[in-house]
């Protein structure tokens, strides 16, 4: 088997699909843009072959790459990239080269819509937030005296929180259209929940060989907009709820031989149209693995190993490992250089020992969403897991924090947390 795998060097956890294919005996042919030499030894020794463009953005050299492959190895039978920005690519390559595995470029499109997702959830029997698309100020202001503020607007098709606003009054209704991206935008209503995801691998039949669940208590969107904490966890086991909207949506959509990312808001407040506090709604979904190093928590948390699990669907369309091991929830806590905390990292390493089990800075680039330094925490009950965000983010209200002391009507380059310490 050929398996085409697209900047199989980022994320750096994404090695670990690129190992698990080579030890079910698949050739795995990567191309990305980081020179040979900076690859890690784990992903070298992966890879049957490595092909290096300029830039991932140039088809033509995506082109050639993957033409490149075909004459040295013969038909290519994936392309992939688990990847939510190379989606399109993903799909635009099997196209062109016939190949039979993954969605076409007529399949993606509409998938990647956030308008049309809402369709798929809702044919699920799944309720959404209302919504029009943001392309006339008047229609918009029609929509909000029906729904009231505040109101989110997002790209249609975009990638994480990145370019989403939270709309509270008419005024900032009518800026965003005096200043409106150039991209298609979607406008909803505002709903108060916390994000609760179904998370797994489905084979060829539709059929789900694992799956996991991750809640985000606060506002995504908050986090990387207003620079408020970072945190969430993987849940021990997958709620029934959660479970059964899950395997709906993942019928409605026709999810089959991927990793897949649904994404639900649980409701803390009931809302009418929608439903009572407690009941889950469609938000999103996504054709690949949840972000960041959520894979690695997945693994952490359910003693297993998703890599080899998406790994055992590719080359057998089953997983033929077992996992029995302890579950533990994972909690995820991202910290900012920009923020004094009062209490260091050595001295949540010092109080937590083992259970921290990963400690890493990250790059520019994730900081914004993720923040400058990420920990990883084994716990067994949630307990742990406030007493743990406390020790973390103290001595703000974790629901406050973030806001920013200003001097002079500006915002100081260094933020001093200040306030009750309490969760």
């Amino acid at each position: 088997m050929n398996f085409v795998f697209i900047s199989p060097n980022f994320p750096e956890n994404y090695a670990g699909f690129c190992v698990g294919l080579k030890e079910n005996g698949v050739n795995v042919l990567g191309i990305g843009d980081c020179p040979y030499e900076h690859l890690s030894d784990e992903l070298k020794l992966a890879l049957t072959e490595y092909y290096l463009v300029d830039s991932l953005e140039n088809y033509d050299d995506m082109i050639r790459a993957v033409g490149y492959f075909t004459g040295r190895y013969g038909k290519i039978d994936w392309i992939e990239s688990n990847n939510e920005y190379w989606l399109t690519l993903d799909a635009a390559l099997r196209t062109d080269f016939n190949v039979p595995t993954g969605y076409k470029t007529e399949d993606i499109v509409p998938l990647r819509r956030k308008s049309k997702m809402k369709e798929y959830y809702e044919s699920a029997g799944i309720p959404t937030a209302r919504w029009i698309m943001a392309e006339d100020e008047a229609e918009a202001l029609s929509f909000a005296a029906k729904t009231g503020y505040p109101l989110v607007a997002k790209p249609d098709s975009g990638v994480g929180a990145e370019d989403t606003f939270r709309l509270d009054n008419e005024k900032q209704l009518r800026d965003f259209f005096a200043d409106r991206p150039e991209t298609p935008y979607i406008i909803e209503e505002y709903v108060k929940g916390e994000v609760t995801t179904f998370d797994g691998i489905a084979n060829s039949k539709g059929e789900v060989l694992f799956s996991v669940s991750h809640i985000t208590p606060e506002s995504i969107m908050d986090m990387v907009n207003e620079h408020k904490p970072v945190y969430y966890y993987v849940d021990r086991e997958v709620p029934a709820d959660v479970k059964d909207a899950g395997m709906r949506a993942l019928r409605a959509f026709g999810i089959r031989r991927r990793f897949f990312h649904l994404e639900f808001f649980r409701l803390t407040e009931g809302k009418e149209g929608l439903g009572k506090a407690g009941d889950i709604i469609g938000l999103e979904a996504n054709l690949r693995p949840a972000g960041g190093f959520t894979p690695d928590m997945i693994n952490f948390s359910q003693s297993c190993d998703c890599f080899r699990i998406w790994a055992d669907m590719v080359a057998f369309d089953e997983c033929r490992r077992v996992y029995d091991g302890e579950k533990r929830y994972c909690l995820c806590v991202g910290r900012r250089d920009d923020v004094t905390y009062k209490n260091d990292t050595a001295m949540l390493h010092e109080k937590y020992g083992s259970r921290i089990v990963l400690d890493k800075f990250l790059a520019p680039a994730l900081a914004r969403a993720m923040g400058n330094r990420i920990l990883l925490v084994l716990l067994d009950t949630k307990e742990e897991m406030d007493e743990f965000l406390r020790d973390a983010f103290s001595p703000m209200n974790i629901r406050a924090i973030g806001k920013e002391k200003k001097k002079n009507g500006r915002r100081s380059k260094k933020t001093v947390l200040t306030g009750e310490d309490h969760h």
